[in-house]
């Protein structure tokens, strides 16, 4: 079976070695019909550290490292705009 793949944004980078992703998604309002956002967090591994908040990462399922996380972070997909904005001072 292969491991899904989720792409999000990275809102917390406070622990050590696991990143907080949120991943949107839109769906369809049963009775309704107008598209609306549904959106989860996922506690990913993140080895070095190297992600920071605002980012767009990939991140790929994982055998269970704690009791929440189950997810590692891949790759950077953009920098966030806070990362920018560093960049240019």
């Amino acid at each position: 079976m292969p491991k899904r793949i989720l792409i999000g944004t990275v809102v917390s980078d406070k622990t050590d070695k696991t990143v907080v992703v949120k991943v949107e998604r839109k769906v369809k309002h049963p009775l309704y019909g107008k598209i609306i956002r549904r959106s989860k967090k996922y506690h990913a591994h993140d080895e070095d550290n190297a992600f920071k908040t605002g980012e767009t990462v990939r991140i790929e399922e994982t055998r269970p490292m704690s009791k929440l996380k189950t997810w590692k972070v891949i790759e950077r997909v953009t920098a966030g705009k806070t990362a920018a904005v560093e960049a240019d001072v």
